[in-house]
Protein backbone atom coordinates (compact mmCIF):
# COMPACT_ATOMS: atom_id res chain seq x y z
CA UNK A 1 0.00 0.00 0.00
CA UNK A 2 3.02 2.34 0.90
CA UNK A 3 3.84 2.60 -2.48
CA UNK A 4 0.73 4.20 -3.88
CA UNK A 5 -0.54 6.17 -0.82
CA UNK A 6 0.03 9.43 -2.30
CA UNK A 7 -1.44 8.75 -5.67
CA UNK A 8 -4.56 10.12 -7.96
CA UNK A 9 -6.18 6.95 -9.83
CA UNK A 10 -9.70 8.61 -12.24
CA UNK A 11 -11.66 5.85 -13.41
CA UNK A 12 -14.59 6.96 -15.85
CA UNK A 13 -17.84 5.35 -15.55
CA UNK A 14 -17.74 4.39 -11.74
CA UNK A 15 -20.67 4.38 -10.26
CA UNK A 16 -21.25 0.52 -10.77
CA UNK A 17 -20.30 -2.47 -12.02
CA UNK A 18 -16.67 -2.98 -13.31
CA UNK A 19 -15.96 0.82 -12.47
CA UNK A 20 -16.92 0.44 -9.13
CA UNK A 21 -14.83 -2.64 -8.60
CA UNK A 22 -11.81 -0.78 -9.63
CA UNK A 23 -12.48 2.10 -7.56
CA UNK A 24 -12.26 0.28 -4.10
CA UNK A 25 -9.53 -2.62 -5.64
CA UNK A 26 -7.37 0.80 -6.20
CA UNK A 27 -8.90 2.27 -2.60
CA UNK A 28 -7.59 -0.76 -0.84
CA UNK A 29 -4.27 -0.15 -2.16
CA UNK A 30 -3.82 3.45 -1.07
CA UNK A 31 -5.05 5.45 -4.09
CA UNK A 32 -6.72 8.27 -3.98
CA UNK A 33 -9.60 7.83 -6.44
CA UNK A 34 -11.38 10.51 -8.56
CA UNK A 35 -14.89 8.84 -9.34
CA UNK A 36 -16.73 10.02 -12.85
CA UNK A 37 -20.24 9.38 -13.26
CA UNK A 38 -22.92 10.76 -16.39
CA UNK A 39 -26.17 10.35 -14.46
CA UNK A 40 -26.11 7.89 -11.94
CA UNK A 41 -25.30 10.10 -8.46
CA UNK A 42 -26.75 7.64 -5.93
CA UNK A 43 -24.22 4.68 -7.53
CA UNK A 44 -21.61 7.27 -7.24
CA UNK A 45 -21.65 8.18 -3.56
CA UNK A 46 -22.22 4.27 -2.56
CA UNK A 47 -18.93 3.82 -4.76
CA UNK A 48 -17.16 6.47 -2.40
CA UNK A 49 -18.52 5.07 0.69
CA UNK A 50 -17.09 1.91 -0.74
CA UNK A 51 -13.94 3.37 -1.33
CA UNK A 52 -13.96 4.81 2.47
CA UNK A 53 -14.47 1.96 3.63
CA UNK A 54 -11.90 0.55 1.62
CA UNK A 55 -9.30 2.83 3.88
CA UNK A 56 -8.34 5.65 0.94
CA UNK A 57 -10.85 8.55 -0.30
CA UNK A 58 -11.61 10.65 -3.13
CA UNK A 59 -13.84 12.56 -4.77
CA UNK A 60 -17.26 12.22 -7.59
CA UNK A 61 -16.72 14.03 -10.55
CA UNK A 62 -20.10 14.44 -12.72
CA UNK A 63 -18.94 14.66 -16.15
CA UNK A 64 -19.70 12.83 -19.75
CA UNK A 65 -16.73 11.75 -21.29
CA UNK A 66 -18.31 12.59 -25.20
CA UNK A 67 -18.42 16.50 -24.04
CA UNK A 68 -14.77 17.27 -24.78
CA UNK A 69 -15.00 20.97 -23.07
CA UNK A 70 -16.56 19.44 -20.01
CA UNK A 71 -14.10 16.80 -19.66
CA UNK A 72 -10.72 18.39 -20.55
CA UNK A 73 -12.19 21.42 -17.75
CA UNK A 74 -12.99 18.43 -15.05
CA UNK A 75 -9.23 17.42 -15.85
CA UNK A 76 -8.08 20.79 -15.35
CA UNK A 77 -10.21 20.71 -12.01
CA UNK A 78 -8.51 17.16 -11.15
CA UNK A 79 -5.11 18.63 -11.47
CA UNK A 80 -5.79 21.78 -9.36
CA UNK A 81 -6.69 19.62 -6.69
CA UNK A 82 -4.53 16.76 -6.65
CA UNK A 83 -1.51 17.89 -8.95
CA UNK A 84 -0.82 15.02 -11.01
CA UNK A 85 -3.24 12.04 -12.52
CA UNK A 86 -1.04 8.83 -11.85
CA UNK A 87 -3.53 6.20 -12.96
CA UNK A 88 -6.35 6.93 -15.68
CA UNK A 89 -9.08 4.12 -15.81
CA UNK A 90 -11.32 4.28 -19.44
CA UNK A 91 -14.55 2.51 -18.37
CA UNK A 92 -17.14 4.32 -19.68
CA UNK A 93 -19.14 2.41 -21.87
CA UNK A 94 -22.47 1.82 -23.34
CA UNK A 95 -24.32 -1.00 -25.34
CA UNK A 96 -27.15 -0.01 -28.12
CA UNK A 97 -27.82 -3.37 -29.55
CA UNK A 98 -29.35 -4.49 -32.58
CA UNK A 99 -28.82 -5.89 -36.17
CA UNK A 100 -26.86 -3.37 -37.97
CA UNK A 101 -29.32 -3.63 -41.00
CA UNK A 102 -31.95 -2.41 -38.34
CA UNK A 103 -28.84 0.31 -36.76
CA UNK A 104 -30.16 3.42 -36.10
CA UNK A 105 -27.62 5.96 -36.76
CA UNK A 106 -28.08 7.77 -33.49
CA UNK A 107 -27.47 3.89 -32.10
CA UNK A 108 -23.96 3.80 -33.86
CA UNK A 109 -22.98 7.39 -33.08
CA UNK A 110 -23.80 7.31 -28.97
CA UNK A 111 -21.76 4.31 -28.25
CA UNK A 112 -18.52 5.10 -30.68
CA UNK A 113 -18.89 8.39 -28.99
CA UNK A 114 -18.65 7.07 -25.37
CA UNK A 115 -16.05 4.45 -25.96
CA UNK A 116 -13.80 5.72 -28.36
CA UNK A 117 -14.10 9.34 -28.62
CA UNK A 118 -14.63 9.66 -24.69
CA UNK A 119 -11.42 7.74 -24.85
CA UNK A 120 -9.51 10.74 -26.68
CA UNK A 121 -11.17 13.40 -24.94
CA UNK A 122 -9.99 12.28 -21.30
CA UNK A 123 -6.94 10.64 -21.93
CA UNK A 124 -5.23 13.25 -24.31
CA UNK A 125 -5.10 15.82 -21.28
CA UNK A 126 -4.18 13.51 -19.19
CA UNK A 127 -1.41 12.10 -20.62
CA UNK A 128 -0.27 15.71 -21.59
CA UNK A 129 0.55 15.75 -17.71
CA UNK A 130 1.64 12.09 -17.42
CA UNK A 131 4.33 12.81 -19.90
CA UNK A 132 5.85 15.91 -17.97
CA UNK A 133 5.99 13.88 -14.95
CA UNK A 134 7.25 11.04 -17.20
CA UNK A 135 5.83 8.43 -15.15
CA UNK A 136 1.83 7.20 -15.62
CA UNK A 137 -0.46 3.80 -16.16
CA UNK A 138 -3.54 4.36 -18.50
CA UNK A 139 -5.87 0.71 -18.40
CA UNK A 140 -8.41 0.92 -20.70
CA UNK A 141 -11.82 -1.24 -20.27
CA UNK A 142 -12.31 -3.10 -23.75
CA UNK A 143 -14.40 -6.71 -24.15
CA UNK A 144 -14.18 -9.75 -25.32
CA UNK A 145 -16.12 -8.58 -28.30
CA UNK A 146 -13.64 -5.87 -29.28
CA UNK A 147 -11.68 -8.95 -30.40
CA UNK A 148 -14.53 -11.37 -31.53
CA UNK A 149 -17.76 -9.76 -32.86
CA UNK A 150 -20.78 -10.17 -31.35
CA UNK A 151 -24.30 -10.26 -32.95
CA UNK A 152 -26.41 -7.40 -32.56
CA UNK A 153 -23.05 -5.47 -31.19
CA UNK A 154 -21.60 -4.02 -34.56
CA UNK A 155 -21.03 -0.81 -32.63
CA UNK A 156 -19.92 -1.84 -29.39
CA UNK A 157 -17.21 -4.43 -31.24
CA UNK A 158 -15.98 -1.33 -33.42
CA UNK A 159 -15.61 0.70 -30.13
CA UNK A 160 -14.09 -1.47 -28.32
CA UNK A 161 -11.95 -3.20 -31.28
CA UNK A 162 -11.28 0.51 -31.69
CA UNK A 163 -9.88 1.63 -28.03
CA UNK A 164 -7.72 -1.72 -28.37
CA UNK A 165 -5.90 -0.07 -31.57
CA UNK A 166 -5.90 3.22 -30.31
CA UNK A 167 -4.25 2.02 -26.66
CA UNK A 168 -1.64 0.22 -28.68
CA UNK A 169 -0.97 3.29 -30.90
CA UNK A 170 -0.59 5.42 -27.85
CA UNK A 171 1.44 3.07 -25.91
CA UNK A 172 4.00 2.65 -28.65
CA UNK A 173 4.09 6.70 -28.81
CA UNK A 174 4.81 7.10 -25.25
CA UNK A 175 6.46 4.17 -24.20
CA UNK A 176 9.75 6.05 -23.99
CA UNK A 177 8.29 8.42 -21.88
CA UNK A 178 7.67 6.97 -18.28
CA UNK A 179 3.73 6.04 -19.42
CA UNK A 180 2.15 2.48 -19.68
CA UNK A 181 -1.23 1.91 -21.56
CA UNK A 182 -2.83 -1.34 -21.40
CA UNK A 183 -6.24 -2.77 -22.27
CA UNK A 184 -8.12 -5.23 -20.20
CA UNK A 185 -10.80 -6.91 -22.07
CA UNK A 186 -13.11 -8.98 -19.94
CA UNK A 187 -15.77 -11.51 -21.07
CA UNK A 188 -19.09 -12.44 -19.62
CA UNK A 189 -19.30 -10.31 -16.28
CA UNK A 190 -21.97 -10.18 -13.38
CA UNK A 191 -22.77 -6.68 -14.03
CA UNK A 192 -26.41 -4.79 -15.31
CA UNK A 193 -24.75 -4.65 -19.14
CA UNK A 194 -25.68 -8.95 -19.30
CA UNK A 195 -28.86 -8.69 -17.95
CA UNK A 196 -30.67 -8.45 -21.76
CA UNK A 197 -27.50 -11.53 -22.93
CA UNK A 198 -28.52 -15.37 -23.16
CA UNK A 199 -26.23 -16.16 -20.18
CA UNK A 200 -27.11 -19.84 -20.02
CA UNK A 201 -25.53 -20.14 -23.68
CA UNK A 202 -22.92 -17.92 -23.49
CA UNK A 203 -21.92 -19.73 -20.22
CA UNK A 204 -21.91 -22.85 -22.17
CA UNK A 205 -19.14 -21.19 -24.68
CA UNK A 206 -16.34 -20.59 -21.65
CA UNK A 207 -14.72 -23.13 -20.67
CA UNK A 208 -14.93 -22.38 -17.11
CA UNK A 209 -18.58 -22.86 -16.84
CA UNK A 210 -19.28 -19.42 -15.14
CA UNK A 211 -19.85 -16.05 -15.02
CA UNK A 212 -16.80 -13.76 -14.25
CA UNK A 213 -16.75 -11.29 -11.06
CA UNK A 214 -16.72 -7.61 -11.21
CA UNK A 215 -13.45 -8.03 -8.69
CA UNK A 216 -11.68 -10.25 -10.54
CA UNK A 217 -11.42 -7.88 -13.22
CA UNK A 218 -10.45 -5.14 -11.15
CA UNK A 219 -7.29 -6.89 -9.57
CA UNK A 220 -5.75 -6.84 -13.05
CA UNK A 221 -6.49 -3.21 -13.22
CA UNK A 222 -4.96 -2.98 -10.61
CA UNK A 223 -1.64 -4.99 -11.70
CA UNK A 224 -1.02 -3.31 -14.32
CA UNK A 225 -1.69 0.28 -12.73
CA UNK A 226 1.52 -1.38 -10.34
CA UNK A 227 4.78 -1.33 -10.34
CA UNK A 228 4.84 -5.13 -10.65
CA UNK A 229 3.61 -4.43 -14.28
CA UNK A 230 7.00 -1.88 -15.11
CA UNK A 231 7.61 -3.64 -18.02
CA UNK A 232 4.09 -4.30 -19.69
CA UNK A 233 3.01 -1.85 -21.92
CA UNK A 234 0.80 -2.41 -25.28
CA UNK A 235 -1.07 -5.42 -24.25
CA UNK A 236 -4.38 -6.74 -24.29
CA UNK A 237 -5.65 -9.09 -20.99
CA UNK A 238 -8.26 -10.75 -21.71
CA UNK A 239 -10.51 -11.90 -18.76
CA UNK A 240 -13.07 -14.53 -19.59
CA UNK A 241 -12.25 -17.85 -18.08
CA UNK A 242 -10.81 -19.52 -21.14
CA UNK A 243 -13.19 -18.42 -24.24
CA UNK A 244 -10.38 -18.12 -26.65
Amino acid sequence: MADAETKTAVVTGASKGIGRAICVELAAHGYRVVINYRSDRPGAEETLNRVRAAGSDGRIMEFDVTDRARTVQAVKEILDQYETVDVLVNNAGITADGLFIMMSEEKWHSVIETTLTGFYNITKPVLEKMIRKRRGSVVSIASVAGLVGNRGQANYSAAKAGLIGASRSVAAEVARLGVRVNVVAPGLIDTDMIQAAPVATIKAMIPMARIGRPEEVARVVRFLCSEDASYITGQVIGVNGGMF
